[in-house]
């Protein structure tokens, strides 16, 4: 087993990733693929598609759940602690800035950084789309089953569809994929840092479920805005598959509907998140702050942020420790070279579908995507430095006119 990383160490590594990963969660596991597969081989690739694929499985940010699944392997459970924190931190505080009066992204040269942002993006789901599906689809059936899945939520759109088109993904890798010789990414990997612990596992998943039913009894007896607030994004982390963007209607239906905050307030709130790096749950931050319950502000953002996130993050340290031993079986892992075939399916989907729609406008855009995407895989560019070199790169076509 490997040694465990420190919390600090883990922490500051995140910390890195939450200032600069920008365009949303598929971008995000983009981003992770490259820090930890390849440029730190923390985990083989394999592993981290069974991570995406139980985050993908479960109700919450599947982003962040990866993230923390990720620092739970590396650190136990101060590590994945760590690992949300620094992932969480600058996207939180910025957000908390807005909701104390700050305009962002408003003016032309903000709205043309944010289009610089999202055409890194586009370089970096296509750069994991590549490395992923070279490890996970080496083969003509799981090559089918991803192109299945491609087609399954380009077709018929949804988060529930995405679900679906896993679950389908799942049943048609235990029936084409049970021969042939397993590759290396195909074995188990190691036993997590939690071995021997068998009880906080399972107290985790009690806890969700108390939780889950324990806080709106408790805030149909009593008046805290704090039990108010832990009960509103709570449910919402509890309840939302498919994460990031899903999450906002439930949002909006438990803020704004209940009279809890103006509708142009939210909407000026989740506009900026979408020019943040880090989660797009840290819209949460944002909501807590600004909602007028008698509390401050920074109070109302620590509550609505640690409740939307904890359901989520309960249930993949809960159910982490099955998940690989079940991974064991050859059944199980049959199973799971079609998931994590579908998960390269559902990757590539994305890639067109919103992040290439939403962020390839023209010819100059396809170009500096493409010169992006070359700087990660040829030149073997950091991220960071992309990420800097695409918002030179807007701001002088801003300034000339071309953008």
């Amino acid at each position: 087993m490997t040694r465990p990383d420190s919390p600090l160490r883990i922490f500051l590594i995140f910390l890195r990733l939450g200032l600069t990963s920008f365009g949303g969660p598929i971008a995000h596991l983009g981003y992770y693929r490259r820090e930890f597969v390849e440029r730190r081989r923390w985990i083989d690739d394999q592993t981290y598609g069974d991570l995406v694929a139980l985050s993908q499985f479960l109700p919450g940010p599947a982003s962040s759940q990866t993230g923390f699944a990720i620092g739970l392997m590396r650190g136990g459970l101060p590590g994945a602690i760590a690992a949300f924190i620094g992932f969480t931190l600058p996207s939180a505080i910025i957000m908390l800035g807005v909701a104390y009066g700050s305009a962002m992204f408003e003016s032309d040269l903000g709205a043309a950084l944010v289009h610089g942002l999202k055409i890194v993006a586009v370089a970096v789901v296509a750069q994991a789309l590549r490395g992923m599906a070279r490890s996970l689809c080496p083969d003509a059936p799981r090559t089918f089953i991803a192109f299945f899945a491609l087609a399954t939520v380009l077709l018929v759109p949804g988060a529930l569809m995405q679900l679906i088109a896993i679950a389908i993904a799942g049943l048609m890798g235990l029936i084409l994929c049970r021969t042939g010789e397993e590759t290396p990414a195909d074995a188990p990997t190691a036993p997590l840092v939690l071995a021997g612990r068998r009880i906080l596992p399972a107290l985790a998943l009690v806890l969700f479920a108390a939780l889950l039913l324990a806080l709106p009894q408790l805030r149909s007896v009593t008046d805290s805005a704090v039990v108010m607030l832990a009960d509103i994004f709570y449910r919402a982390g509890a309840l939302v598959f498919g994460g990031g963007h899903v999450v906002l209607p439930l949002l909006q239906a438990s803020t704004v509907e209940s009279g809890l905050i103006d509708e142009n307030a939210f909407l000026a709130g989740y506009g900026a998140a979408q020019a943040l790096p880090g989660p797009l749950f840290a819209f949460s931050a944002y909501l807590g702050a600004v909602m007028p319950l008698g509390i401050p502000p920074l109070a109302g953002a620590a509550v609505a942020l640690v409740a939307i996130f904890l359901p989520g993050f309960l249930l993949v340290y809960g159910t982490l420790p099955i998940w690989q031993a079940m991974r064991a079986s050859r059944h199980v892992r049959s199973l799971l070279k079609g998931v994590n075939a579908g998960v390269v399916g559902l990757l590539a989907a994305a890639l067109y579908d919103p992040i290439w729609t939403s962020s390839i406008r023209s010819s100059l855009d396809f170009t500096l995507a493409a010169g992006a995407f070359l700087l990660l895989t040829v030149l073997n560019q950091g991220s960071g430095r992309v990420v800097a070199m695409m918002l030179a790169a807007s701001l002088a076509l801003h300034t000339a006119g071309l953008l």
